[in-house]
């Protein structure tokens, strides 16, 4: 009874057509909001903030960027892994070799060097799609991880290729504190997430996803494949970049080239496929899911091999989190292909209807 939009009437097309029609979900995101902004902040410890907050944040922007080309476009992509890389020493170019470079800048500046890199990769969209494309874009990963192992300028002329950022500053605040990492992350994530939530509704949204249903039918209505595509590969690539450079400076600290393997490539679409393909929502929901379940699992299977009297060693409880992992994945695809953002919106409509029959 207490969700519905009864009584709520739009009087203009803007109205009706705003992000949160019904109150109910405006009044539950500004609550999020809240406790997100205050509440944890206060309650939540250094570990906490740092071994899963910071993380799932940083993954949750990353994922946007990853559903962007490949829940909305309709465009396999393997190369995330790579554009992160490319966002993070780009940033650290920017940040180290321009005296007084601002962090926001370069951040930006970070994530324009992997769009113009995703732009590059995604030009083979125009003629393959599919499994093609997908090894195409898994190009862009070993092209990146030769690109700064082997040429020293974009790693200062160090000779493991390591780099490090210190003394990280937005507007005179010093970014020190797990708190003020918290903060900063949060904030960068809100941003561009409702950035994407309105892009994805403009028109080229809604090209996007003509490519994606049917690219012959959206070319013969009008839409131009070429600039929906490489559109979806510049602004998936400056996301997954801007969340490649925070990985890089403000949870990491010193990466290296190998920071960033295919690993998190496929861990990224993962994320997608689970939280839901085509779904801004849904990217945090598979990262959330992905970021807890491995600490999750390293809790629950030595509790639950004690109870039967038995211990499990690391080893096991590592290869116990691939084989639930992949299991949950296959489930994931054969019984609910639209992920947990699907498993959302049932639950909403059933609440509409609560307590009627459904």
């Amino acid at each position: 009874m207490f969700y519905r939009e009864n009584g709520q009437f739009k009087t203009s097309y803007r109205a009706d057509q705003q992000i949160f029609p019904i109150a109910q979900d405006r009044w539950a995101i500004l609550a999020l909001l809240a406790l997100a902004f205050v509440a944890v902040p206060m309650l939540a410890s250094d570990y906490l903030m740092r071994a899963i907050l910071i993380p799932f944040l940083i993954f949750s922007l990353a994922a946007v960027g990853v559903n962007i080309l490949v829940g909305y476009c309709g465009q396999i992509s393997l190369g995330s892994g790579a554009f992160m890389a490319v966002g993070a020493y780009g940033a650290y170019n920017f940040f180290v070799r321009v005296p007084g470079m601002p962090l926001i800048p370069a951040l930006i500046l970070g994530g324009v060097c992997a769009m113009l890199f995703g732009i590059l990769f995604g030009l083979p969209s125009l003629r393959v799609r599919g499994l093609y494309l997908a090894v195409a874009t898994l190009a862009a990963q070993f092209f990146a991880d030769w690109m700064f192992l082997r040429i020293k300028w974009f790693t200062l002329d160090t000779p493991s290729g390591s780099v490090a950022v210190s003394n990280l500053q937005v507007f005179g605040l010093h970014l020190e504190s797990a708190v003020s990492k918290y903060l900063f992350c949060l904030s960068i994530l809100a941003i561009i997430a409702l950035l994407a939530k309105n892009l994805v509704r403009s028109a080229i949204g809604r090209e996007w996803m003509a490519i994606r249903d049917m690219d012959v039918a959206a070319a013969v209505i009008g839409i131009r494949p070429m600039y929906a595509k490489l559109s979806a590969f510049a602004v998936s690539s400056f996301i997954i970049g801007v969340a490649g450079a925070l990985w890089a400076f403000v949870y990491l600290g010193a990466w290296e080239p190998s920071a960033f393997s295919v690993d998190y490539s496929f861990r990224l679409l993962f994320m997608v496929i689970i939280g839901g393909l085509g779904s801004i929502m849904g990217s945090m929901f598979g990262a959330a899911f992905i970021t807890v379940l491995p600490i999750a699992l390293n809790q629950l299977l030595p509790f639950v091999a004690g109870l039967f009297g038995m211990t499990v060693s690391t080893t096991a409880v590592a290869h116990a989190e691939f084989m639930i992992f992949g299991g949950l994945i296959v489930w994931f695809l054969i019984v609910e292909p639209h992920g947990l953002a699907r498993l959302w919106s049932i639950g909403k409509q059933k609440l509409r209807l609560w307590p009627f029959p459904h």
